[in-house]
C-alpha cells in the first residue's frame, strides 16, 4: 500500500531484498517474482508474512476454487499467484504507482488459461472504492499490510466495503509496535477476529475477521 520503508528494514535482512528475484514453490509450481526494493521500497519485496500466508492457502484451510478473492497492498502479487494457481478468481490490487511492475509478476508466473482469472487493479484504500462492487469477494487477503497508523481508517472503510456477510478476511503479519495491536483492537469494533494460525521461525500470525453481524445471525 505504501511505499516507504520499514523503519527496521535498514538493519535487517536487506541483502535478500536488493536481490532482482525471489523464488518460490508452492501449487506445484517453481513462482520466480521480481523485486525493485530501489524504485518501489516495501511494494516491490517479498516480506515474510506473504510467504506465511501463500503457505496457508496451499495448506488448504481455505476453499479457494472457484472462489473470489481480492489481496490489498498485493506488492509483488505472490500471494495472488499461490491463490489464482489453487483455483480463485483473484482481483489484484495496489496504488497505481506499483500496478505495472506488479502486472509483470502475474503474467509472469501465471499460464495463460490462469491469468483469464486474474485482475490488476488500483486500489489506494478508502478513495476509489466506487470501481468495487460493495460485498463483491468471497475472500480478502492481506499480507503486511498493517504498519502505517496513517492508514489504518481507510483500511478498515476498505474491508468493510469490500465484505458481504459472508466474506472472510485474512490478514498475516507480524506484531512489530503497539500500534499494530492498536489496529487489531480498531477492527474488533467492526468485525470478529481471531487468530487462526502462527508461524514462529518467521514470527508472523494470521487473523481471520468476518462482519459481526454474521455472528450475530448465529
Amino acid at each position: 500500500m505504501a511505499l516507504v520503508p520499514y523503519e527496521e528494514a535498514a538493519g535487517v535482512g536487506l541483502q535478500k531484498f536488493h536481490k532482482p528475484f525471489a523464488t518460490f514453490s508452492f501449487a506445484n509450481h517453481t513462482i520466480r517474482v521480481r523485486q525493485d526494493w530501489r524504485q518501489l521500497g516495501v511494494a516491490a519485496v517479498v516480506w515474510d508474512a506473504a510467504v506465511v500466508l501463500s503457505t496457508y492457502l496451499e495448506m488448504g484451510a481455505v476453499e479457494l476454487r472457484g472462489c473470489s478473492a481480492v489481496e490489498l497492498g498485493a506488492g509483488t502479487g505472490l500471494v495472488s499467484i499461490v491463490a489464482a494457481l489453487l483455483g480463485a478468481h483473484v482481483t489484484v490490487t495496489d496504488r497505481k504507482v506499483a500496478l505495472e511492475f506488479l502486472k509483470s509478476n502475474i503474467q509472469a508466473n501465471l499460464p495463460p488459461h490462469v491469468q483469464t482469472n486474474t485482475v490488476v487493479k488500483e486500489l489506494t484504500w478508502g478513495q476509489n472504492l466506487e470501481s468495487f462492487s460493495p460485498g463483491e469477494f468471497d475472500l480478502i487477503l492481506g499480507a503486511d499490510i498493517i504498519y502505517l497508523e496513517e492508514t489504518f481508517t481507510d483500511l478498515l472503510q476498505t474491508l468493510e466495503y469490500l465484505c458481504n456477510d459472508h466474506s472472510v478476511i485474512l490478514l498475516a503479519c507480524r506484531i512489530r509496535y503497539e500500534r499494530d495491536n492498536n489496529f487489531l483492537a480498531m477492527m474488533e469494533r467492526q468485525f470478529t477476529v481471531s487468530k487462526i494460525h502462527y508461524d514462529p521461525e518467521k514470527d508472523v500470525h494470521i487473523y481471520k475477521a468476518q462482519k459481526q453481524s454474521q455472528r450475530e445471525d448465529l
